[in-house]
């Protein structure tokens, strides 16, 4: 299936934002989960007073079932997980070879639409998600260390990528009965409050930090969370959640980009090498030719309610 150019823009617009997550959190100087919580907590109370205006959401939010609260919950797990364990290889290896493994969850999301959705995929969209793959394995290659502290990190980036991949197959089924507000603003709330225990029995500060760190956590929450991940729940309604991690691929793009400008890291011709080819596969993801029958060789996307479609649907 193809998308509408405004799709492709949020899309766009959203990778951008999500680019910035790992700059924030290197300029953050606080303990992973400390910063995984700030980033949750802020989007969501930037997110409550939206909520709160618009009395659709109010009357949903109220009309929750118990099924649609505990999918929600466990998505809010699973966020508040994934967040936790690749802020944490971040301290443990380069910013490079984090978000390269991270980058590599449209692997696990092709695997779980296929066994839980039964999504299907062409082999245009499979090879597409294997060369930008193999793009940003070209990014970051130089940087991967070799010590037990950089393979744990690595690890952890790797796991995290999994439990990401789940919290948006969570989020495409929950968005086909509820609006993007109702559904992030409770997820961000309990990832935040996963975090919240985490961090008290861990013992960690919650205060006492520099000006620079409360700036990054707001730019975690306000940019690469609201400007960023919201876009894609927005986005999940009528986009498959493969489709929103494929996406999501072109992040070491605009990592590598801010990292030039604002941390006044090089990037090698190997790295530019490396962004065209996961340009180059976004591309055979999302604009495959035609078949002789007229389909599209993207990924099948099942059918969606089309109820309620808002601004904020």
């Amino acid at each position: 299936m193809r998308y509408g150019i405004g799709t492709y823009f949020a899309l766009l617009a959203g990778v951008a934002a999500l680019s910035a997550s790992a700059i924030f959190v290197k300029l953050a100087q606080a303990p992973s989960a400390v910063a995984a919580f700030y980033r949750l907590a802020f989007a969501a109370l930037v997110l409550l007073p939206v909520l709160l205006f618009r009395r659709a959401d109010r009357r949903e939010l109220r009309g929750l079932t118990r099924a649609q609260g505990l999918r929600i919950i466990l998505s809010g797990l699973l966020l508040a997980v994934h967040y936790g364990m690749w802020f944490a290889s971040l301290e443990l290896t380069s910013v490079s070879s984090s978000t390269v493994l991270v980058a590599l969850q449209p692997l696990f999301s092709l695997a779980f639409g296929r066994i839980f959705l039964k999504e299907k995929l062409s082999k245009n969209a499979v090879a597409g998600c294997l060369v930008a793959i193999a793009g940003s394995a070209v990014v970051g290659w130089g940087d991967f260390q070799v010590s037990p502290m950089a393979l744990l990190g690595d690890g952890l980036a790797l796991a995290a990528a999994a439990v990401i991949a789940l919290y948006f197959l969570v989020g495409q089924v929950v968005r086909t009965e509820l609006g993007a507000l109702s559904y992030s603003v409770v997820s961000y709330g309990s990832a935040a409050a996963f975090l919240l225990a985490y961090v008290l029995l861990s013992g960690d500060a919650l205060q006492g930090y520099t000006v620079q760190t409360w700036g990054a956590f707001w730019g975690l929450a306000v940019i690469s969370t609201v400007g960023g991940q919201f876009v894609f729940n927005l986005l999940l309604k009528h986009v498959s959640a493969s489709s929103v991690t494929m996406s999501i691929l072109g992040e070491p793009v605009g990592t590598c980009i801010l990292a030039y400008f604002i941390l006044h890291e090089s990037i090698a011709p190997r790295q530019l090498a490396g962004i065209a080819v996961i340009l180059a596969g976004l591309c055979i993801f999302f604009f495959c030719p035609r078949n002789s029958k007229g389909k599209t060789d993207a990924p099948e996307i099942p059918a969606q309610e089309t109820a309620g479609k808002g601004a904020l649907s």
